[in-house]
């Protein structure tokens, strides 16, 4: 990474923050691919309910593909519907040595790891057909999505006295096309994607000896957005789901308090109680 510029860091997520495309993601490009990969089609509508609450609706929202796979299968094996449907899940025990062992949860770190074992385990094989037919959807399909309103003012206004590294579990070409797309891109220093590692990796890469702790601040969407900047020590600024735009007109006044060594202490624990009642703790279907 190059040299720092300010004294401050600004380190921002992309999907379902910046841009208002992890609906259209999750529920036209990964649900299709997890249908017709794993062979859901007699539960497909408990499939997509389950994949949904996982990703976008619940504290797991924003979880990287490869857990969130397995979250989205066991959700699935224990409803009702799904086991009366003759639904049994998979054992995926080889995927989860694999999460816990490998530096990046990614394509390339499961495609070397496939061709190590000569393509002999039919579960790793079968999610690495599915995180490509995933991509495939996605350079297919999303296209055009918008940013949300207030994110250009935000992006300048922290740009006036911090760096900008973008820090998020997309594949880094998909990052840069969409950023790119809306002329965003100018606002940033660094692109940290999926291939870069955690997002804890990555902030601590982009911070680490540069800044003052309490003059970083990672911009998520999603709890394991500010689990990443609580692990560096780092503050965290939430966009509520839902309530995107708001998030983002509220980010200037947080510019201004962050500048003034402020916004650590009740302003960020006022956003962090709001960031909390916005997701679900339990799927809607067990109430």
């Amino acid at each position: 990474m190059s040299a720092e510029t300010h004294d401050f860091l600004i380190c921002i997520d992309s999907d379902g923050c910046v841009f208002d495309n992890m609906e259209l993601k999750h529920k036209e490009c990964f649900c299709p691919a997890t249908v017709n990969v794993w062979n859901l089609q007699s539960v497909s509508r408990y499939a997509r309910e389950a994949a949904e609450f996982v990703n976008l609706y619940s504290t797991t929202r924003g979880i990287n593909r490869y857990p969130g796979l397995i979250l989205t299968l066991k959700l699935l094996s224990e409803r009702p519907e799904a086991k009366e449907r003759g639904y049994k899940m998979p054992d995926m025990s080889s995927l989860e040595k694999w999460i816990e062992k490998t530096s990046a949860l990614s394509i390339p770190s499961l495609e070397k790891t496939c061709d190590e074992n000569g393509h002999s385990d039919p579960i790793l094989e079968q999610t690495l057909c599915w995180s490509k037919e995933v991509d495939q959807n996605i350079t297919h399909i999303v296209r055009g999505a918008a940013h949300f309103p207030h994110v250009v003012e935000a992006l300048e206004k922290f740009a006036e006295f911090a760096d900008i590294v973008i820090v998020s579990a997309t594949p880094k070409e998909a990052i840069i096309r969409e950023w790119e797309e809306h002329d965003l891109l100018k606002y940033t220093k660094e692109v940290c994607g999926q291939e870069d590692g955690s997002k804890a990796a990555c902030i601590r890469k982009a911070a680490e000896g540069k800044y003052a702790p309490d003059h970083v601040l990672m911009i998520g969407d999603a709890p394991g957005d500010h689990k990443a900047a609580s692990e560096n020590g780092v503050l965290f600024y939430p966009i509520l789901p839902n309530e995107e735009e708001k998030s983002w007109e509220k980010a200037l006044h947080t510019a201004d308090l962050l500048k003034a060594g402020t916004y650590a202490g009740e302003a960020m624990d006022q956003a962090m109680e709001a960031f909390r009642k916005a997701l679900l703790e339990a799927p809607p279907w067990l109430k």
